[in-house]
């Protein structure tokens, strides 16, 4: 893998060097490799900026976006992929793709690193990076004030809220510091990973869920993808035999594994869930 990137690296020197009013100028070509980017550049972008995104965008079981890129490029993350679209920008996550992130930022490819967001305000900082980077800082505007004027649907939970916890495959769930609580607390649940002081987003055991009294167990739904071991738990039986006493809240990741409107989407779920209030 080393000697590959090192090879394209060499071959770039002999492309020139990239458009320097790239940065001063909206990007008139941008390739995104990660989901997240891909979702917020085919929604603030222009069509024709956008040179290729991840193949993960295309997938509309997984996708918010899959009507908007069908007719655009694909790759999945390599640089030589990235090179070979001329990008003026690159639109890439934090924690994704290192390696290809580092060979571009090493030949002078422009390059934003988007975060992963664990409350509401670095969602609106991450939405208006983006936007300021590709040239549409006014979109991005107005993207967050129709976010903001979703989220502010009043919670109607009644006392005693609802006692809720997030299981995804492999047993993980949304604790305290991430994303996923902040909504779920201000839809009016009580975050029983919270309660248990659980990382933001660690194992949750089956045994757990049943000795923390909770209400309501929000799983995924619609998961793109074809089975897998980490989704079995979501089969085990004993969640079947809760019966009556645990409400089961189907959420599809799509909605807020990312950082863009769709996470209005699961707040509505989650409002009209807590609406049901307490034992």
């Amino acid at each position: 893998m080393a000697e590959r990137l090192l090879a394209v690296a060499l071959a770039l020197t002999l492309v020139g060097p990239w458009c320097e009013s790239a940065a001063v100028a909206a990007p008139a070509r941008v390739v995104s490799i990660n989901l997240c980017t891909d979702e917020l550049l085919a929604q603030l972008g222009d069509p024709s900026q956008i040179a290729s995104v991840t193949w993960l965008s295309t997938v509309s079981a997984g996708s918010n976006v899959a009507d908007l890129v069908k007719s655009v490029p694909q790759n999945r993350g390599l640089a030589e992929e990235v090179v070979a679209a001329q990008p003026d920008l690159v639109l890439a996550g934090r924690y994704a793709a290192r390696a290809t992130v580092s060979v571009l930022k090493r030949i002078g490819v422009p390059v934003v690193d988007a975060d992963a967001p664990r409350t509401l305000d670095q969602v609106r900082t991450e939405i208006r990076r983006l936007a300021f980077a590709i040239g549409h800082a006014d979109r991005g505007e107005a993207m967050i004030v129709e976010l903001d004027r979703r989220l502010a649907r009043p919670a109607t939970a009644p006392e005693p809220k609802l006692r809720a916890a997030v299981l995804r495959p492999n047993g993980f769930t949304a604790g305290p510091g991430s994303l996923s609580d902040e909504l779920m607390r201000r839809a009016g649940l009580v975050n029983v990973a919270a309660e248990l002081k659980l990382d933001n987003y660690g194992q949750l055991p089956l045994e757990t869920i049943i000795l923390a009294g909770v209400d309501l167990l929000i799983v995924d739904g619609d998961r793109a993808g074809p089975p897998a071991l980490a989704t079995e738990i979501l089969k085990h039986p004993i969640l079947g035999q809760l019966g009556e006493r645990v409400r089961v809240v189907k959420i599809p990741p799509k909605l807020w594994t990312c950082y863009g409107p769709s996470i209005a989407d699961a707040y509505d779920i989650l409002v009209d869930a807590a609406a049901g209030g307490g034992r």
